[in-house]
């Protein structure tokens, strides 16, 4: 029998409700709708359980992890499935790098640490990273900020033989993604690349955390594509009435045969929140694996799940 993987999260905020409204569902019906990967090594998507959660929002802090993911700002929707009682009350989470010894000894029992909170908070992130490290925890990083590509922090955990996976997730059908199969398939065809842009617009907390502070979330954005020297990536938009939604607009300019030119324009609206969880449930069972075989570092088959894996630019 397969033991059930044990995940601290930071940040309950939409991706973390997402997430456990969306394992919820699945032990509620069974239902793989979204699942890329139903089992990971023997890990199926109902074999996760929270044993620890971290955030500094003073209403969330002491609530149960299932009670605090619906307080505002929250605005994923409440899913069609019960979802009992966690026993896992909210702990008051670190801004810097001042309580890391807590954290670690907080995490004792756990495997797995997913770090869900706000991108543009480096210091933060590296902090987590570090308590992970301490306790003998993989670390995943769903944020922009630079911290699989941090060589110091990375050469830590390889020789701690601990998995380190990040950075900045890519959403399972997001702006990044669609944007990188369409310029792969103008070169596969063939055609020469003038320009490109992508327009995001979203409602979430995060959408308007990094609207107020972008610092690497452009750069993670071009390390995804090809030809990015031709693209343009637009500032991004927060728009509250959107909520958990995000809308992108995607332009590519191009020629073909006899320099005659192509103009393709895409707009994609999907749940944000739900194209993260949808990766994330595979990030924490390939975290899990290697941790249990006592592999450190970055697992491969994790590359394509990020925007800037190690090696990338920050």
């Amino acid at each position: 029998m397969i033991k059930r993987v044990k995940v601290a999260v930071v940040g309950v905020g939409n991706n973390t409700s997402a997430l456990v409204q969306g394992i919820a569902l699945h032990r509620h019906n069974g239902s793989l709708v979204g699942v890329r990967r139903p089992v990971v090594d023997g890990i199926a998507v109902g074999d996760i359980e929270f044993v620890a959660a971290f955030a500094t929002s003073k209403e969330k802090i002491g609530k149960d992890l299932t009670e605090a993911i619906f307080l505002p700002p929250n605005n994923f929707p409440r899913l069609n499935c019960d979802l009992p009682s966690s026993g896992v009350p909210v702990t008051k989470g670190l801004v810097d790098a001042t309580g890391v010894d807590r954290v670690a000894a907080a995490l004792a029992g756990a495997e797995v640490l997913l770090y869900s909170a706000p991108s543009g908070r480096p210091e933060t992130a590296r902090a987590y990273a570090e308590a992970a490290r301490i306790a003998g925890v993989a670390f995943i990083n769903t944020t922009a900020d630079p911290i699989s590509r941090d060589p110091q922090v990375m050469s830590r955990f390889e020789a701690a033989g601990l998995p380190l996976l990040g950075d900045d997730l890519a959403s399972q059908f997001g702006t990044s993604v669609v944007h990188n199969a369409l310029l792969r398939l103008l070169r596969e065809r063939g055609l020469t690349l003038v320009s490109s842009y992508q327009v995001n617009l979203g409602g979430t907390e995060d959408f308007r955390n990094l609207v107020e502070n972008p610092n690497t979330k452009k750069q993670s954005k071009l390390n995804a594509l090809p030809d990015a020297d031709k693209v343009e990536v637009a500032p991004l938009g927060y728009l509250p009435h959107l909520r958990s939604q995000k809308v992108a607009h995607l332009n590519i300019e191009a020629q073909g045969w006899g320099e005659t030119t192509l103009s393709l324009d895409v707009k994609l609206k999907v749940d944000d929140p739900s194209g993260a969880a949808g990766v994330n449930i595979d990030l924490i069972r390939i975290a899990a694996v290697a941790l249990r075989n006592g592999h450190g570092g970055h697992p491969e088959q994790a590359t394509s799940l990020f925007k800037s894996p190690p090696g990338t630019p920050i």
